[in-house]
């Protein structure tokens, strides 16, 4: 199974629908998003082509293929206009012997990790930078911002398959870092 993981998505039409075309031409079978899909928040600048309604729009036909947790600019309205369930703050997914830990990355995060055992997985967004690091034997892994990246990082998301985590630019299409669960450093392509 392919997964597309993105995170922060703050109403952006264009940056959501660019997105979809990676899940699209990438032919992902789900796509996990990390919270922050509607809202741009009082810290934020306005993205480009801010448009929450278009934005669930977008989704909407993606719904019985999105798993997704609610980030710290997710409102109970979010909740009940978005096609898909997100009131979860955190999810666990069994990746082959070990266990991944999903959240927004607001609470729980590589400064503050929740119970986890070593060898395991923290995957958070939050930052909108693209980040993985080890930290007490939990590896933390971060997709960075598809809208609204900082620290001069780019538009990105990842792809998931068979153990590789692929950062991609979503603007370019390009793949810019490939690692494994275990941090390793893999080939670009």
């Amino acid at each position: 199974m392919k997964l597309l993981i993105a995170s922060d998505i703050h109403g952006s039409a264009f940056y959501c629908d660019l997105m979809l075309k990676v899940f699209e031409d990438e032919q992902a079978d789900r796509m996990l998003l990390l919270g922050d899909i509607l809202y741009h928040g009082p810290r934020n600048d306005l993205p480009q082509d801010y448009a929450p309604k278009k934005v669930i729009e977008q989704l909407k036909s993606y719904k019985d293929r999105i798993f997704c947790v609610r980030g710290n600019c997710d409102a109970d309205i979010d909740l009940m206009v978005l096609p898909f369930p997100m009131a979860a703050d955190c999810a666990l997914l069994p990746i082959g012997e070990k266990m991944m830990y999903v959240t927004h990355g607001h609470v729980y995060n590589p400064d503050n990790l929740p119970t986890m055992r070593r060898g395991d997985m923290l995957l958070y967004g939050h930052t909108h930078l693209p980040a993985l690091r080890e930290v007490r034997g939990v590896m933390c892994i971060n997709p960075g911002s598809v809208s609204l990246p900082k620290g001069g990082s780019r538009h990105s998301c990842i792809l998931l398959k068979d153990g590789i985590f692929g950062w991609k630019d979503v603007v370019t299409g390009d793949y810019f870092r490939h690692y494994d669960s275990l941090g390793e450093e893999k080939q670009n392509g």
